[in-house]
């Protein structure tokens, strides 16, 4: 995707946050209180499913692109030489972009370029959820997280507008030419395909969790040299759980947490 579309995205998206304190659609994502601190208990789901990432780990190019792979994969996203019609589950862009409000002037080079791997945040209180005129995207009661119906998904991007972390993609071509075959001419993965004019995104491998795995990012960063721990995921509803440990140990942010969205991914700085 250039420049110029994504700009367009991003200021959409907080044109439509900001309507929404006018309008009951998106009323609650303009609320000042935040799902953020929230137990899956206060809210009612029996787990909360999350993510930590951890910044310095995921410097290495090696991590990132094992993590990127193993996701498009397993999900048969396409990979489409045109930037304009790019489709992502999981990418990097620099510190800067992804934490504008953590970043200053005096913000040290290495650290304001860093890559930082970004995905849908699979927010407590999510607005793209709100937006959706046919229930395309919904949240999940028992988990938290926030899934895609693309036989659902009619195209009107009000999702793409709503969430402000860039984390949807839609699909302006026929994706099915551009997804990876082995060498029968099979596709990788028996996940679904999707078709031209339907939005896609992360689902935190819904798929897999089914199965008692974890996702597939997750899996193919402890495989490389020096990768272990850079994704960690694991139910916050669970105090013992590897996540909720690492959140009481380390420190960590996340992603323009003032809007109230309570996103589900941390970063470890």
């Amino acid at each position: 995707m250039d420049e110029s579309r994504r700009s367009f995205l991003k200021e959409t998206g907080w044109a439509a946050l900001g309507l929404g304190c006018g309008f009951p659609l998106l009323n609650t994502a303009c609320s000042s209180s935040s799902a953020q601190g929230e137990t899956p208990s206060q809210t009612g789901a029996q787990r909360q499913w999350a993510m930590v990432v951890d910044i310095q780990k995921c410097m290495d190019e090696e991590v990132r692109n094992a993590c990127i792979a193993a996701c498009h994969r397993a999900h048969n996203v396409p990979h489409i030489p045109d930037p304009e019609d790019d489709v992502k589950w999981i990418w990097s862009e620099e510190y800067q972009d992804v934490f504008p409000d953590q970043a200053h002037e005096h913000t040290a080079l290495a650290i304001r370029h860093a890559p930082i791997l970004i995905l849908c945040n699979h927010c407590t209180n999510p607005p793209c959820v709100r937006v959706c005129p046919t229930q395309a995207t919904w949240k999940r009661d028992e988990d938290g997280i926030v899934m895609m119906d693309m036989h659902r998904c009619i195209g009107c991007r009000y999702c793409i507008a709503a969430c402000p972390y860039g984390s949807r993609s839609f699909n302006w071509r026929d994706p099915r030419d551009f997804i990876e075959r082995d060498a029968d001419g099979e596709y990788y993965s028996d996940f679904p395909t999707r078709t031209k004019g339907v939005v896609e995104k992360c689902n935190f491998c819904a798929e897999r969790l089914r199965e008692g795995l974890q996702p597939a990012c997750v899996e193919a960063v402890n495989q490389v040299d020096g990768g272990a721990g850079a994704l960690v995921f694991g139910d916050l509803g669970e105090p013992g759980s590897e996540v909720s440990r690492i959140l009481a140990d380390r420190f960590t942010i996340c992603r323009r947490v003032e809007l109230g969205t309570g996103p589900n991914v941390y970063y470890i700085v």
